[in-house]
């Protein structure tokens, strides 16, 4: 990371005000970029004896509401004042004046344990504690889709009839705006025929839930132990209410069965959960099925919407990169990977990567 963008992501001192203001004193103070992720901005920071989390969109031009953090405030918030079901770390403050570091940002405390990212740890590295990941990691879904969203003062907090064609109408646009840019280093003429595909297949109805948009194994953290126990669910950026089986389809799209070709995306695709143990996809959709009442069909759909808005994501990504609007090592990549992504759709619409 160059100084120039730790710069710009932020203000040392304003935050050092900001914080000693909203939550007191502090006898240490010190900052650090966290860079696992690839859309908002995280660091890790440590005040006395506190060790919190920030969390803010990245620098420049971004899409409409991608990279929404007073969003991923306002839920978390209403979750764990609540005490869902649902596990988040707990959401401190939220401020919305960009003379303070820049841009809107909230601060959360800081959860100790392990993000299964790109591997598995050692504590888990056995048939039963593997098959326990993938079942927290659908329970832990279910618990979202359960939540009472007016009981938890989230009944104004998005539309959720309608919801399904305006994800796939909402990725169209996002790929637009990229393309703005992009199209003048090489096009994606086969992410044209999915977007329309998925025009003509989008389902009448459905379910009508709280949402996370972005639920994933590595959106999730197991706590300490020797037994995987799930204690809390990031990434809120993208909630909203809408349309359940889009989280599932979205999960799906990550998680990975032996028999699978090689990820289109090995940056962001691990292979890890194809050891002994781990449930596979269809496995997966039958727990969450029996645990939540609710069926799953036109799987292929929305498992290529997934992809879909993974690929308009990574197009999104390799536009920042060309504006300098990110030092992230994997933007670049997106040049090649996202057409790869748009193959990768091609496939789950001709069944030919199936649950």
């Amino acid at each position: 990371m160059t100084d120039d963008y730790y710069d710009r992501l932020v203000d040392e001192g304003a935050l050092e005000d900001y914080l000693e203001t909203h939550l007191g004193p502090a006898d240490t103070y010190t900052v650090e970029h966290h860079q696992e992720g690839f859309s908002n901005e995280t660091l890790f920071c440590t005040w006395g004896d506190r060790e919190l989390v920030i969390r803010r969109p990245p620098p420049g031009e971004t899409a409409e509401t991608a990279h929404d953090v007073l969003r991923e405030y306002r839920v978390t918030k209403a979750l764990s004042d609540h005490d869902c079901a649902v596990p988040v770390p707990q959401p401190l403050v939220a401020c919305e004046n960009h003379e303070v570091i820049g841009s809107e940002f909230y601060v959360m405390d800081r959860l100790e344990g392990d993000v299964c990212r790109w591997a598995e740890p050692d504590r888990f590295a056995n048939p039963a504690a593997r098959r326990e990941v993938g079942v927290q990691l659908v329970d832990t879904l279910v618990a979202i889709h359960d939540v009472d969203h007016t009981a938890v003062g989230l009944d104004d907090f998005g539309r959720p009839a309608g919801y399904t064609p305006r994800q796939v109408e909402r990725w169209r646009g996002q790929l637009e705006w990229a393309f703005e840019r992009t199209r003048e280093e090489r096009a994606v003429p086969t992410l044209e025929d999915v977007g329309a595909w998925l025009e003509a297949n989008v389902p009448e109805d459905h379910p009508e839930t709280l949402v996370h948009g972005d639920y994933k194994l590595d959106n999730v953290m197991f706590g300490p132990g020797s037994e995987p126990r799930l204690v809390g669910v990031f990434d809120w950026e993208m909630s909203t209410l809408g349309d359940p089986r889009f989280d599932l389809g979205w999960m799906l799209a990550y998680w990975r069965n032996p028999d699978d070709p090689e990820p289109a995306v090995p940056e962001l695709m691990p292979t890890f959960m194809e050891a002994e143990g781990y449930p596979s996809r269809a496995e997966l959709v039958d727990r969450y099925e029996r645990e939540s009442g609710r069926s799953f069909p036109n799987d292929r759909f929305y498992r290529t919407l997934a992809v879909y808005k993974l690929a308009a994501l990574g197009e999104m990504f390799f536009r920042r990169h060309l504006e300098g609007n990110s030092d992230n090592p994997m933007y670049p990549l997106m040049e090649t990977r996202v057409p790869s992504m748009a193959e990768r759709a091609q496939r789950i619409i001709d069944g030919e990567e199936p649950l």
